[in-house]
Formats: C-alpha cells, structure tokens, sequence
C-alpha cells in the first residue's frame, strides 16, 4: 500500500467498532444490532459502515502484525527470531513471515523517518 492511500484510507475514517455488550454477543444472530433494522436503507449504510471499519481495523492490523514480526526478527537483538520461529508463533508459512517481516521493516523505516 503506498502513502497516499494509506493517507487516503485515513481520511475516510469509517465508522467506529464498538464492542457489543456481553448479552448481544451470546444470542448468536445479533451482529451490531443490524437484525433490528427494519429500513433496508439504514440497515444498507449501517453495513456498509461496518464493511469499511472492518476492513480499516484488517489492514491496520496486518501492519501491526508485520512490525512486531520485524522488531521480532531484527538481528540486532540478542533473542531475535528466525524467520521459521516468527512464523511458527503466528501461524504463517515461513514464505509469508519472510514478507510480513519486510514489509514489517519498510512500515519501521517508514515511520523512522517522517
């Protein structure tokens, strides 16, 4: 992802996930009160709404996923990981934590210098 649409995403900022109170996430058909919507057109943005901040909180975390794999696997820590360990840890193929850790390094370097 280059800066500018990381910048572009950003400026988006879907709508906030909020945690569900404890009794709507027992009742397994409740999913951010959308049952309740009886306006298809309000139940059409709040989705929406949701798809976008799902997939906001997705991207944001594979990023925090590939620095903590890079800051993991530095070599100039004296416990570093190999790669095959940062995989193994986050239920990877050694290939995807070879690239997570990176793209881990290129977010790092990124923000060391802004």
């Amino acid at each position: 992802m280059t800066q500018s649409e990381r910048n572009e995403r950003q400026r988006l900022r879907p709508a906030p996930l909020l945690f569900e109170p404890s009794q709507a996430v027992a009742d397994p058909e409740h999913f951010f009160d959308l049952e309740s919507m009886d306006d298809p057109l309000e139940l059409l943005a709040r989705a929406t709404e949701l798809t976008q901040a799902f997939r906001a909180a997705t991207d944001r975390s594979v990023e925090f996923q590939a620095m903590a794999a890079a800051q993991l696997a530095d070599p100039r820590r004296f416990d570093r990981l190999t790669a095959a360990d940062v995989a193994e840890r986050a239920e990877w193929t050694e290939d995807y934590a070879k690239k997570m850790i990176e793209f881990g390094r290129s977010l790092l370097d990124a923000s060391s210098t802004a």
